[in-house]
């Protein structure tokens, strides 16, 4: 009997399709939004959200400072929600990211921002949702609809929207060339195995994921899917940070994933892999550059700041891989709703 393909597996085939759909549909409201950022030239940015959405801002933050030199900080929404505290946000940008756009804090922080002075802008995969009504500008990210409670595509096309964003507003010629290639990058990254790292996980609970600079963001988002998708305990380290006390607890075999980019952090985060699989670990790294840890294979994207969204699409093949080879059911996730509304 042919098992059936879980929800989860099918929407990560979407993702490079999904891709080009917003390439395709969503450019003209992301070139109408960054025009009017770029005629503000905001002196810093904020960013609100939660979960992976949250994870994708951690990920525009750096894209942002390496790309634009405007600083970027998330503020909490329950700053608004439950503190109704005003903030001096005037003349600055205010990005939220919701796929649903539904949850009440999401929705009152951006509200509050306007308020506050702040030009916001929300990516959402719903252009109707009360998040899109109180905001400026709307990134429809046109990933259509996600009924996996673990988001896949939604990730990966509010993480373009926003880059597509940040591109536009410097006008950067060669990273909008690259998104143009991306879907044709995804299409290859979605199909990358990585069985020697589900193999080092059997019989595993616990373990950390590395990153550094914008592909931290990613190490962030692989460790909640450990948790959500497959019931693993998982911790997300900078690859600098992990030296500075985390790596005291790692041991024989303790398993360790290093997510790099081919950027100025490549070669540091690829000697802190090397360095933790010389005390015995089981570490995997997406870098050719490893000479003791285990080299996994990677899809390049012909720009640095679009490697992390290939690893991610990776990633997300092969930990829903995981979970059904650990006898999870992928799409229902313990004690998880797709919606998560927070006040």
């Amino acid at each position: 009997m042919t098992p059936v393909q879980s929800q989860m597996r099918t929407e990560i085939a979407e993702i490079p399709e999904a891709v080009e759909r917003l390439l395709s549909r969503g450019n003209a409201a992301i070139v109408a939004a960054a025009a009017e950022v770029a005629a503000r030239n905001p002196r810093f940015a904020v960013t609100v959200a939660r979960g992976s959405s949250d994870h994708i801002c951690t990920y525009l933050k750096y894209a942002a400072e390496i790309l634009l030199g405007v600083p970027v900080a998330s503020v909490g929404p329950s700053v608004a929600s439950l503190y109704h505290a005003p903030l001096r946000l005037q003349g600055a940008l205010c990005l939220t990211v919701s796929q649903s756009g539904k949850s009440p804090d999401i929705v009152a922080m951006a509200r509050a921002a306007a308020q506050d002075g702040a030009l916001t802008v929300a990516i959402t995969n719903d252009p109707a949702s009360p998040l899109a009504q109180v905001s400026d500008h709307v990134l429809d990210i046109h990933a259509g609809p996600e009924k996996s409670v673990a988001a896949t595509k939604t990730f990966v096309t509010s993480a373009v929207a926003g880059l597509m964003l940040l591109a536009h507003w410097k006008g950067d010629a060669a990273l909008l060339a690259a998104l143009a290639d991306l879907p044709d990058r995804l299409s290859r990254a979605v199909a990358v195995d990585w069985a020697a790292m589900r193999a080092g996980l059997t019989g595993k609970e616990s373990l950390y994921t590395l990153g550094r600079g914008p592909v931290w963001a990613i190490s962030n988002e692989a460790a909640l899917k450990f948790k959500e998708v497959c019931q693993i305990h998982a911790e997300s380290y900078s690859s600098a940070e992990v030296l500075h006390g985390p790596v005291s607890i790692v041991g024989e075999g303790f398993p360790v994933i290093a997510f790099a980019a081919a950027d100025a952090a490549e070669e540091a985060l690829a000697q802190t892999a090397d360095r933790m699989a010389a005390t015995g670990a089981t570490v995997f790294a997406t870098t050719d550059r490893v000479q003791t840890a285990t080299r996994l294979a990677h899809v390049r994207a012909g720009h640095p700041l679009l490697d992390p969204i290939c690893l991610i699409a990776s990633f997300y093949a092969n930990v829903e891989r995981l979970a059904v080879e650990r006898g999870i059911d992928p799409d229902t996730p313990r004690h998880l709703r797709k919606v998560t509304e927070t006040l």
